[in-house]
């Protein structure tokens, strides 16, 4: 050992080190331990906000440290009565099919589309509400709940404003499904829904998804429609004023499945940096035999925990 370390292990400090080390100083890291409030506006029949599952799920991996996320309802759609969307040709439930597969193909996110044209959805505040109701208890179930929609309506082709399918998911949650549908025709659930929409106006949001992120000092940056995993990271950058961020390690895909249940092959892609074509490789290398199965839906694969 070089003696010019002056290494010293001091009885009376409990100190193995440089001799000299001070027992207690004042120190600064130059890292930036500030945390932003982050809004994600959304709406459960809302297809890009869908197509950005992957993306989120990975910024929200990987950076979540930087941020409080609060997931805010929109309103997409109370009624067909009077609603039109020019834009993308819309003007009753059966213009939907079409933009959905359109949305879908493009994403990679399956969409089916066919409830349009023979069960359609006749309003987004129904599901938006027991959202609410979940949120108030607990965050993390409501997050579940709306992934849980999300899968029903756009994958499986189920009608999330009819009660049963709702009651349904909310009772896969280990939540009383009935009760909780219930009072989602309260005013209590209703006015829960009207502060978002109060909030989300206030926000300057016309359109899903929305994100926003505004630091201590009031200042922020809104990213609007489904963006590169690039382009979130930017803007908390922004917020941040930092130079760079240190993401978190990806979740492995163990964890991963166990918290979402079922995984779809371009969220896997995207979490963990895999083509397409190496993903049932990764699958079998990251996961024990039997603890899994993959599925296929509308040409594309999914994974499901047993």
């Amino acid at each position: 050992m070089n003696e010019n370390n002056n290494m010293v292990c001091d009885l009376e400090t409990g100190v193995c080190g440089i001799a000299g080390e001070n027992e207690m100083e004042l120190i600064h890291f130059n890292q930036s331990r500030k945390k932003i409030t982050l809004y994600y506006v959304t709406d459960p029949i809302c297809s890009h906000c869908w197509a950005l599952e992957p993306v989120l799920h990975r910024f929200v991996a990987q950076y979540g440290q930087y941020f409080t996320m609060h997931t805010l309802m929109g309103g997409l759609l109370e009624s067909w009565n009077g609603f039109a969307d020019v834009k993308n040709g819309i003007s009753n439930p059966s213009d939907v099919a079409a933009h959905w597969r359109e949305v879908g193909e493009y994403s990679r996110m399956p969409i089916d589309g066919s409830l349009w044209l023979t069960n359609p959805v006749w309003s987004s505040y129904p599901p938006s509400r027991v959202f609410k109701l979940i949120q108030n208890i607990d965050s993390g179930l409501a997050n579940s709940f709306l992934r849980r929609i999300r899968e029903a309506v756009f994958a499986f082709n189920q009608n999330i404003a009819e009660e049963e399918v709702l009651v349904d998911i909310v009772n896969q949650l280990s939540l009383n499904g009935n009760e909780i549908v219930k009072q989602s025709f309260s005013s209590n659930a209703k006015e829960l829904l009207e502060q978002d929409f109060d909030l989300v106006g206030n926000l300057g949001v016309r359109g899903f998804p929305t994100i926003i992120m505004v630091n201590a000092e009031h200042k922020g940056v809104k990213i609007v429609g489904a963006r590169s995993l690039q382009d979130y990271v930017n803007g908390l950058k922004q917020v941040l004023d930092v130079g760079e961020l240190l993401p978190k390690q990806q979740p492995p895909l163990s964890s991963l499945l166990e918290k979402e249940k079922r995984l779809f092959s371009k969220e896997i892609e995207v979490m963990y940096d895999v083509e397409r074509a190496d993903v049932n490789d990764f699958i079998e290398k990251e996961l024990l035999l039997g603890s899994y199965q993959v599925k296929e839906i509308l040409g594309e694969s999914y994974l499901i925990k047993n």
